[in-house]
């Protein structure tokens, strides 16, 4: 085996029941030969409501720690993320197919490419499907375009971070995802672009599942004065970086 992609995903009590779904949608993936994925599960937490939903696959490595939100079950399920690329998972989400081999098929293709995303629909509860308006042209991702239009568009990201896929080493490079109650998969994701070229595919690469439970439909999530802070921390971080004009790779 020559590549493997680690697919990562922080999950909790509440979000455990959706994880059979997320499998199977991994399962459907295809990829090239020589090519394989691992799927690293991290409970934010040390409950006992998680394992009961965690497939019995040789590809799948489950692991719990004590909590302290998304952003630190992603970066510790690092540890065990072996391969030379992390793909994002959230566990409600569910991944389309071929996903995988596009995202693989654009970085392989480019090395100048540090991460990419994909069109994402919302999965509703009643299973229909609703898009998102101003989904940028497929193709490459500048450097602080991401940014740019993060902030003339009220913090709203024109690529969703619930869909990267990322070099490994890249990722680490940065730390990983932001110590943030919240927004810190946009945090990571302006960073990355502060640093490197992007790619964007404008085939449908992930149902981003709305629920009553998930955690961005919190009330503590929309509260103005954190959304505030976090929004500030996310920027300086992402303008701090672009300042030091250290690009990904060396050259770019």
């Amino acid at each position: 085996m020559s590549g493997r992609i680690v697919v990562v995903t922080a999950v909790h009590g509440p979000s455990a029941r959706f994880l059979p779904e997320a499998h199977r949608s991994l399962c459907e993936q295809w990829l090239p030969e020589g090519w394989e994925w691992h799927w690293v599960i991290q409970e934010d937490g040390e409950s006992a409501d998680v394992r009961p939903y965690v497939p019995e696959d040789e590809r799948v490595t489950f692991r719990q720690g004590r909590a302290g939100g998304p952003g630190v079950a992603r970066t510790i399920a690092l540890a065990h993320a072996e391969g030379a690329y992390v793909k994002v998972l959230d566990a409600d989400d569910q991944l389309t197919p071929g996903t995988l081999a596009r995202d693989l098929a654009a970085l392989e293709a480019d090395s100048g490419l540090g991460w990419a995303t994909s069109r994402v629909l919302d999965f509703m509860p009643d299973g229909s499907t609703v898009g998102f308006r101003g989904d940028p042209d497929p193709g490459p991702i500048e450097r602080g375009a991401v940014l740019d239009q993060w902030k003339a568009n009220g913090f709203l990201a024109p690529v969703h971070p619930a869909s990267l896929f990322v070099r490994r080493e890249l990722l680490l490079a940065l730390g990983g995802w932001m110590a943030l109650p919240a927004s810190e998969d946009t945090g990571l994701l302006l960073a990355l672009n502060a640093v490197s070229r992007g790619w964007f595919s404008g085939e449908v690469g992930l149902l981003y599942r709305k629920w009553e439970g998930q955690v961005t439909g919190q009330t503590a999530h929309v509260d103005r004065a954190e959304r505030a802070a976090r929004m500030a921390v996310v920027e300086a971080r992402a303008r701090a970086l672009a300042a030091l004009r250290w690009p990904f790779p060396a050259g770019y």
